[in-house]
């Protein structure tokens, strides 16, 4: 197929500074929990972006001196030449397939607690540090020479910057995490001196920086500047008011304008509070304030509006970082006409989860993400079928699409069983919950693969006993049957069930998920603590309920602090009426009433309540797998040679696990016994002599 005309536009060359750009795909900067520890997956990672059409292809945020590291998170270094080999080695993946590579220089600042390095922190102006964990730091404000020494700093890691073959250069001063942000704003720049005051003394550093650089590197590289649209402080902060002022008067600074929104939960929001290009009107009208190109980002998704945002003349490049983890080949399916076959971003954050948690990340449509080295998986290739084997797969939640989509591209004959009539499992469901539209894509996106292929048949309403399973003959049984959520409170805070009335009903996400809902006042009780329990307040308050929340963490949907959510569910919540009461959880549930404990006194109070919306854990639906093991000895005759449990059915967790599951599952369907080797590879560091 041929690319569609509309298209062309994303499609155009464009020069950043002395370099040239072969497309307007822009991957900007993003974290991946790999950095320095996993240098070679990241590389990979990144070589794979540039394989699949990204025209510009960025690291993430790299450290460029041991005064400010940002411990225990895990990016890359650039502190000394030591470094150069493991960023050489993206530079190179990159490169390889005609991207440009560019490298963010990052210096935190007041983001920087040094619990490495134990330097002290460095910055415009004395504050605390500002960090995800309220370390109790703070930094000194730099003086005449501290600036001084942080220019020669940045020259020296442009010039490795160069040494290691980047193109581009981003310095970072965005999301409130970046040195030049720290000086551009007044909530951070407190200084009487030449650098502070005015929004003229206040752009002075960067003006030296990028002068500095600029002289450094020659006409060899691209120089960038990454800054927050609006840092959502009003009049204490850099608005976007001012923003424009400072691009007006510094038009022709960078080679490239790189914009994005706020802090990180400002710009990275998840799609259910962000949707597609939200950042339009910040960023409409900034392209007449100057004549170098602009990039911006959006969790950009459709290619119309991606189109759209370069025809307007609001953006010269497409900026990506999430979209382009769901779909490391978006630009070349587009090129291709094969816009249907692109996996698009949910905008679940689940990719930010290995940043917050300092892990590898995973995405919940792209289960290769981050294991192109590790275990030498590509995004748009499976290792070929090992026989003529058939394969049975029962259940289509995420689990079973995945596993059926993969063991298809293998070549095996795949038979799809579900007991519904419709497929995608908990996604299907969890689709029709306030703001979780976007999920569906992990259902829909597979479907339309598997509707492609010849060697799949797929049966709806079709429940399974064993005696079904043993009787059709498939070589290999894979059970994808998912989870139900538990009524008897079982989860972290009681590991044995509660003490429950049978007087007062209640309820459980799947009822809710079924179209039965609770009237009057509703006591949720949520010990899950991801998003599940608030996606349901706000579904009873839009019923009409009056709901009390309940929890024993600190936090309203704890976990949710790793995908930037947390505060913004809290507000919703509060914003509509929810009495949200934390470090609390739930001793007993009578007829009228449920028993509060206070989670550290154990002090109880009545709660009195019409209904209960019980959130605690899952239970493993298995009874086919389990049936199916006990008849192991009839395997052989019925030609079965192997039967996997696999997703929420063998552990429940996040779709990101089920569809990681099924993947896993067809990847190493009749591949050879590892034994006790490991499953992936990792990068040990040789030991230092002495």
């Amino acid at each position: 197929m041929s690319r569609d005309s509309r298209y062309d536009i994303l499609f155009e060359p464009m020069a950043i500074g002395p370099v040239v750009a072969k497309n307007r795909f822009y991957q900007v900067p993003h974290c991946n929990g790999g950095g320095y520890r996993d240098p070679s997956a990241v590389a990979e990672m990144r070589g794979i972006k540039a394989q699949g059409g990204w025209g510009v292809v960025f690291t993430e945020q790299c450290e460029m001196h041991h005064s400010s590291e940002i411990a225990p998170f895990i990016e890359l270094r650039l502190w000394d030449d030591d470094d150069i080999p493991m960023i050489a080695k993206m530079a190179g993946r990159i490169k390889e397939h005609g991207a440009l590579a560019g490298i963010q220089l990052a210096y935190s600042g007041i983001n920087g607690p040094n619990l490495y390095s134990k330097e002290i922190p460095l910055a415009p102006t004395a504050l605390p540090i500002r960090t995800f964990t309220n370390d109790p730091v703070h930094a000194r404000a730099l003086d005449k020479q501290d600036i001084r020494d942080l220019r020669r700093w940045f020259v020296n890691a442009a010039k490795r910057s160069q040494t290691a073959g980047f193109d581009l250069i981003c310095l970072y001063g965005a999301h409130g995490f970046g040195i030049f942000q720290h000086f551009l704003s007044t909530a951070t720049n407190h200084r009487t001196d030449e650098y502070g005051g005015s929004l003229e003394n206040r752009a002075r550093f960067v003006q030296e920086v990028v002068a500095d650089v600029r002289d450094a590197v020659g006409d060899t590289m691209g120089l960038t500047l990454r800054l927050s649209l609006d840092e959502m402080l009003g009049d204490l902060g850099f608005a976007n008011s001012e923003v424009r002022d400072f691009i007006e008067m510094n038009k022709d600074l960078p080679d490239l304008w790189d914009l994005a929104h706020g802090a990180w939960e400002d710009c990275s929001g998840p799609s259910r509070f962000k949707e597609e290009a939200a950042q339009y009107e910040l960023v409409t009208g900034i392209k007449s304030l100057t004549d170098k190109p602009v990039v911006g980002v959006g969790r950009f998704t459709s290619p119309d509006v991606m189109a759209k945002m370069l025809r307007t003349n609001t953006l010269d490049f497409i900026g990506c970082a999430r979209p382009s983890i769901a779909d490391p080949f978006l630009p070349r399916k587009i090129d291709e006409g094969r816009v249907e076959d692109i996996r698009e971003c949910i905008g679940c954050n689940i990719c930010i989860v290995g940043d917050m948690t300092m892990s590898i990340s995973r995405c919940t449509q792209n289960p290769t993400f981050m294991e192109e080295w590790r275990k030498g998986w590509h995004p748009e290739t499976m290792n070929e079928r090992a026989s003529a084997s058939s394969v049975l797969i029962v259940g289509s939640g995420p689990a079973g699409l995945e596993a059926a989509r993969a063991c298809v591209e293998r070549g095996y004959d795949v038979a799809l069983v579900e007991a519904k009539s419709q497929l995608g499992g908990r996604v299907a469901r969890e689709r029709q919950l306030p703001g979780l539209s976007a999920w569906g894509r992990v259902a829909d996106y597979r479907e339309y693969q598997l509707s492609q292929k010849a060697n799949i048949e797929i049966y709806r309403e079709s429940a399974l006993t064993p005696e079904h399973v043993l009787e059709f003959g498939f070589d290999h049984v894979c059970i994808a049957t998912g989870s139900h959520w538990r009524r008897d409170g079982v989860s972290r805070q009681h590991i044995v069930p509660m003490p429950v009335d049978p007087g007062m009903p209640l309820f459980t996400p799947d009822d809710i998920m079924d179209g039965r809902f609770p009237s009057g006042h509703v006591v949720v009780f949520d010990d899950d603590h991801y998003y599940m329990g608030g996606v349901l307040a706000e579904a009873l308050i839009q019923k009409g309920c009056s709901v009390t929340l309940v929890t024993p963490s600190a936090y309203v949907s704890d976990w949710t602090v790793n995908t930037l959510e947390q505060e913004t569910i809290h507000r919703r919540l509060a914003e509509m009426g929810v009495d949200i009461q934390l470090n609390r959880g739930v001793e007993a549930i009578g007829a009228k009433a449920v028993t509060s404990n206070c989670t550290y006194t154990g002090a109880t109070r009545e709660l009195a309540c019409d209904a209960v919306l019980m959130v605690a854990s899952r239970q493993p639906d298995d009874a086919l797998y389990e049936a199916l093991r006990a008849q192991e000895d009839s395997w052989a005759d019925a030609g079965l040679k192997s039967v996997r449990l696999i997703g929420d059915a063998n552990a429940p967790g996040p779709i990101a696990w089920a569809t990681y599951a099924g993947h896993n599952y067809a990847r190493n369907l009749e591949e050879p016994d590892r034994g006790d080797a490991l499953p992936f590879r990792r990068e040990v560091a040789q030991l230092a002599s002495g």
